[in-house]
């Protein structure tokens, strides 16, 4: 069995797998809150959702609900003893929008940062592969950079309209999904995927 969680935005989701196939999830849309759902989210899963593998999304995101998310899923790994990995909000985003027979064969995951740029990064299709790394950009910087049909995420709106081309979805990532991904793309370290540096600087 193989449980997932999911907390890097406003939704609260966890799904249970057994050989890659859904058993059951749990999908909400909770804003704030994720500490208080997740777990019993989790218990109302079969079995109370134990497993052998644990996958957590480990961002880009709110970085609330990413230590949410990592926290409980180590803490499960361990009390499970678990295998825990982690995969990027990003991928799975870009891997739910290529699931859609029509989706062209490359796209751009847009999603809001912080200080008013957008965590950015372009994907294609066949073979499922990054084209280029994550990057926190402007929205000029982001509309010079992306050549993409189709942009997915909360920002990605906000960028076409500012651009005036490209299709918009704004897609948010599922627990259900994260089978979609590549074994490689979901066997990541369980580690925060901040995408940028911190704002707070070590005294000198």
């Amino acid at each position: 069995m193989m449980l997932a969680i999911d907390t890097a935005t406003d939704a609260c989701s966890v799904a249970l797998f057994d050989g890659g196939k859904l058993v059951a999830e749990r999908h909400e849309i909770v804003g704030r809150g994720h500490a208080e759902k997740l777990i019993p989210m989790i218990a109302e899963l079969p079995g109370k959702g134990r497993a052998q593998g644990i996958i957590v999304d480990c961002g880009p995101g709110s970085f609330t609900g990413l230590r949410v998310g990592l926290s409980a899923a180590r803490a499960l790994g361990l009390g499970w003893q678990a295998q825990v990995y982690g995969y990027s909000s990003l991928a799975l985003m870009a891997a739910m929008a290529f699931s859609d027979a029509n989706a062209p064969g490359r796209l751009a995951v847009t999603i809001a940062g912080g200080h008013g740029e957008m965590f950015v990064q372009r994907f294609t299709r066949k073979p499922f592969a990054e084209i280029a790394p994550l990057a926190s950009l402007t929205p000029d910087a982001a509309i010079a950079e992306i050549e993409e049909p189709l942009l997915i995420g909360n920002a990605a709106a906000e960028l076409s309209a500012l651009s005036g081309v490209g299709e918009a979805r704004d897609i948010r990532p599922r627990a259900a999904e994260t089978m979609l991904l590549p074994k490689a793309f979901r066997e990541l370290p369980p580690s925060p995927i901040y995408g940028r540096a911190p704002d707070a600087k070590p005294p000198q």
